[in-house]
């Protein structure tokens, strides 16, 4: 895979025969169109995010990882209107969070787990940097310890 700049298409070595067939401007299109979809991925994460830090939608959110519900069954478990309750969907579902189906007159809405998948994802990288970040801290720690432990007991024993 090339790095920033680099003139790429999607699914081909660089230097593949079948690389050599597109033209140079074909390659850099789709370079930017990968690149620029790759923001859209931290664009969805930061609006899942930021849709979850409304205390009110948090609770929908979980009322809504239960079963699926209409507006008018959330409204009536929540202390907002019922207007409130669709503003609030509106929100998760741009953020991707919620989806919804038709039902006759009413609109049943429940978790897409496509969205909750890309924030989990977000989430498991997160905690594996943080993981390794804390394993190489102890490791160097101990390596510390270790030679220090070491001039300690030299200095002990007179040497």
């Amino acid at each position: 895979m090339g790095g920033v700049g680099t003139e790429v298409a999607v699914g081909e070595p660089a230097g593949s025969p079948q690389m050599a067939k597109f033209p140079e401007s074909k390659k850099r299109l789709t370079n930017a169109l990968v690149s620029n979809s790759l923001r859209l991925v931290d664009t969805y994460i930061q609006s899942g995010l930021t849709a979850l830090g409304d205390p009110t939608r948090l609770a929908i959110f979980a009322m809504l990882s239960t079963h699926p519900h209409a507006v008018n069954e959330l409204a009536a478990r929540l202390p907002v209107t019922r207007p409130a309750v669709s503003q609030h969907l509106k929100i998760l579902k741009n953020a991707r969070l919620v989806r919804d189906r038709r039902e006759g007159t009413r609109r049943i809405y429940e978790l897409n787990p496509q969205g909750i998948a890309a924030l989990r994802d977000h989430f498991a990288k997160l905690w594996d940097k943080a993981l390794f970040s804390f394993q190489r801290f102890a490791e160097e720690e101990y390596q510390k310890e270790k030679r220090h432990g070491a001039r300690n007991s030299a200095k002990r024993n007179g040497k």
